[in-house]
Order: structure tokens, then C-alpha cells, then sequence
């Protein structure tokens, strides 16, 4: 009977984790390039009473043997990378990978960070920011000609290729090359919160290059990338989860009516 305390307790921290997890995902759902996260878990060792293949005469043996659970972790939460749908916006610094890859954006300590998160700015300077007004990398300028020209447009080609065109002109004007990095094992990378991340030793180092190029997405224009968190999907989980603890509270309770009554018999 204690055995099954512990199991049910462990099932309803699980079921805690998972209700973590999923609440993090609806929250997000309106997040650009956002990433729903999944809970996974694996059982616990299992008490063996008795193993398969024991004798049980001289010539017979268990076919089974007789081997208990006590309970389950959680192993991962794992970053699902599946793209999330286009949604047009009309401005020119907004981006999206279509396809694998991430942008690089420079920290103030100089580390390079990565994401899907494409609403880029200018800066007072003219320099392609993020929101929080990192630089994108590598560093790109519209110069201060072309940012007080009403006439004037910026173009982002499939390739990465920034360039801005004057009405009239038949010429463009080159400002820079995006380049995006790409990851073995992108679910290893490390969030650093405001859609960022670092890599680490699982995720491997980056793989530096040109849109549209030996594997990596190309660009879009005017779009920026949604959530990939499927609302209906998530408030299924959460229900599942939460059905799931109150199981695991039955199971302890149960438990304890048991154990008062075997108590109770020593009175």
C-alpha cells in the first residue's frame, strides 16, 4: 500500500509538469515564431518479486514472472519545430525563415543568440534591430539618404539579398547580405527567453550561410511567422492532464482509506 502512495504521487507530479508545459504553449500561442514544447516521460524501475524464467517445479518455469511499477518521470520537454503559418503584414523589416534556419542577432555582451522571430526595426542609426534592439548579424544599415526618402523601398529577396530601390530609378542600391544559421540538432539549443536562444554541446555549432542555400529556408518579405501551438490541441492535453491528477489523488486517497483501515484492526 505505500508502494502506491509513491506511484500515485509521482503520476500527479508528471501530470504537473505536463499542465506546466501545455499552459506555456497556450500562453505563447500568439508569440511570432514560437515553438510549442511537448512533456515526455518514461516509467520508473520496476520491483521485481519474482523474475521470469523461475523454476516453479523441477521441470517447468514462470513464463512472466512478477515484476511491479512504482511510478514515472519526466525525461525531456522537447521543442517541437514544426513551421508555424505565414501571416502577412505589409512591412518591409518583417521576415520569415520558410524553412530551416534561424536568424543571428548579437547580444550586448557580443555573444551571437538565434531565432525565429523576424520583427525587425531600424534603430536611430539606421541598423537592423529586433525589439529589444539587438543587431541582426551580419550587421545591416539603410543609410540616412534612403531612411528620409519617401520614395525609397526596401527589398529582402529570397537569398537574403537587402537592397532599396528609388522611384524612377532603374537602379538598386545593395545594403547587405542576411545570412542564417542552421543546427544539427536545433531541439538541443537553449532558450533564453524574448524568442531567443544559444546553442550548446547538444545542439552542435551553427551552420552559417546564405537563405535558400544547402538546406537552409529562404526569406519572405512582408510575413512573419506564427506560433505552431494548435489551441484545440493544447486544451485537449490539458484536460487529459488534468483528468490524469485527479486520478492520481483518487489513487492516494484510496491508498490511505486502506492503510486507516488496517490500523484500525489493532484496536
Amino acid at each position: 500500500m505505500m508502494r502506491s502512495l509513491y506511484t500515485a504521487t509521482t503520476g500527479m507530479i508528471g501530470m504537473q509538469t505536463q499542465i506546466d508545459v501545455v499552459s506555456n504553449n497556450i500562453a505563447n500561442v500568439n508569440t511570432t515564431g514560437y515553438k510549442k514544447q511537448r512533456a515526455e516521460f518514461a516509467d520508473l524501475f520496476s520491483q521485481v518479486l519474482q523474475y521470469a524464467g523461475t523454476n516453479t517445479s523441477e521441470t517447468t518455469q514462470s513464463p512472466t514472472g512478477i515484476e511491479v511499477g512504482v511510478g514515472v518521470r519526466n525525461v525531456s520537454v522537447q521543442k517541437l519545430w514544426e513551421a508555424g503559418n505565414p501571416m502577412q503584414t505589409g512591412n518591409s523589416f518583417d521576415m520569415m525563415i520558410n524553412g530551416a534556419g534561424f536568424f543571428q542577432i548579437q547580444l550586448p555582451d557580443g555573444t551571437i543568440a538565434y531565432t525565429r522571430d523576424g520583427q525587425f526595426k531600424l534603430d536611430r542609426e539606421g541598423n537592423i534591430v529586433n525589439s529589444k534592439g539587438y543587431q541582426l548579424v551580419p550587421n545591416i544599415t539603410v543609410p540616412e539618404d534612403l531612411r528620409n526618402n519617401q520614395n525609397a523601398a526596401i527589398g529582402v529577396s529570397e537569398d537574403g539579398l537587402v537592397t532599396a530601390t528609388i522611384a524612377g530609378d532603374t537602379q538598386s542600391q545593395e545594403l547587405g547580405q542576411i545570412e542564417i544559421a542552421n543546427f544539427i540538432n536545433p531541439a538541443g539549443l537553449h532558450s533564453l527567453g524574448d524568442n531567443l536562444y544559444i546553442n550548446t554541446d547538444a545542439s552542435g555549432d551553427p551552420i552559417v550561410g546564405a537563405p535558400n542555400q544547402e538546406g537552409r529556408g529562404a526569406i519572405l518579405q512582408n510575413v512573419l511567422e506564427r506560433s505552431n501551438v494548435k489551441l484545440v490541441e493544447e486544451i485537449t492535453e490539458l484536460i487529459t492532464g488534468q483528468r490524469a491528477y485527479e486520478a492520481g489523488s483518487k489513487s492516494i486517497q484510496t491508498s490511505d482509506s486502506m492503510l486507516q483501515t488496517v490500523i484500525s484492526l489493532k484496536r
